[in-house]
């Protein structure tokens, strides 16, 4: 038999490491069936899947034939396989350096990390979506659709960045990369809202004070009929054959006459 070369002797493993090598990968396959089904009994006993019910993230993962349970416990499941496949190649000694292994195996929970942060952002965001647009919904102002996309994506941002983190990227250019959106949010949303929020405040200072309330006849900037309805952003005028959708800021600006009959 002719001798294997010194440099590769590291990588000839013995009879006996090949036989636990061969029960690892085996126990292995166990062990990952057993990890997906707990995980998946244990998301389904906390309500995930009612929780995520009506999401983007659930509806896409219905449309391969899956749920968010089940591709979060598959996720869990090959990590954990993968795990188990760098201690089934330690222990085989093919691989000329333990320190490699080492390095992938670390590599390999920071990436674990940061592909279940970014499916909790995506699942959290699209969740904050639906929940802002329903309590938003009674609010019959155009601006006030952009919020609940605008809740959905800071969420996914700031859940990317936090992945990122966790793969190593460089610190200061996340914060930056933070600051800035944290900067384009506030100012540049409060220019794009500025008649949402300036009805808001009118809004709150309309429903301290009540110069009207819900059934009296008013005359707001030209329109006059019953006060039907009230809210932090509108108030909801109508008359015998038209409906007027009064936006707050105006009823402060133009003032109302109050019909006394």
């Amino acid at each position: 038999m002719q001798p294997v070369p010194e440099q590769f002797e590291g990588l000839a493993p013995d009879g006996g490491n090949l036989t636990l090598a061969v029960a690892l990968v085996v126990g292995g396959l166990a062990v990952w069936g057993g990890t997906v089904w707990i995980v998946r009994r244990v998301l389904l006993r906390f309500g995930v899947d009612e929780a995520v019910e009506g999401t983007a993230f659930e509806r896409a993962a219905q449309g391969i034939g899956s749920s968010t349970v089940g591709l979060v416990s598959q996720v869990c499941g090959v990590f954990l396989l993968l795990f188990g496949a760098l201690y089934v190649v330690e222990t085989l000694n093919v691989v000329p350096s333990r320190s490699l292994v080492f390095t992938i195996n670390q590599f390999l929970a920071r990436l674990f990390v940061a592909v279940l942060v970014v499916i909790v952002g995506i699942l959290v965001g699209d969740k904050a979506e639906i929940v802002v647009g329903e309590r938003l919904r009674s609010v019959k102002l155009p601006e006030v659709t952009v919020i609940p996309r605008l809740v959905k994506y800071s969420v996914l941002y700031i859940a990317t960045l936090v992945a990122l983190s966790q793969l190593r990227v460089a610190t200061d250019a996340l914060l930056i990369m933070l600051a800035a959106y944290a900067f384009g949010l506030f100012f540049l949303g409060g220019l794009a809202f500025k008649d949402l929020l300036s009805s808001a405040a009118a809004g709150v200072y309309l429903l301290l004070v009540e110069p009207y309330s819900i059934g009296d006849e008013v005359e707001i900037d030209g329109s006059r009929g019953i006060v039907q309805e009230m809210d932090v952003f509108v108030t909801l005028v109508e008359s015998d054959d038209e409906e007027y959708l009064i936006p707050n800021r105006k009823v402060l600006r133009k003032g109302a006459t109050r019909v006394r009959g």
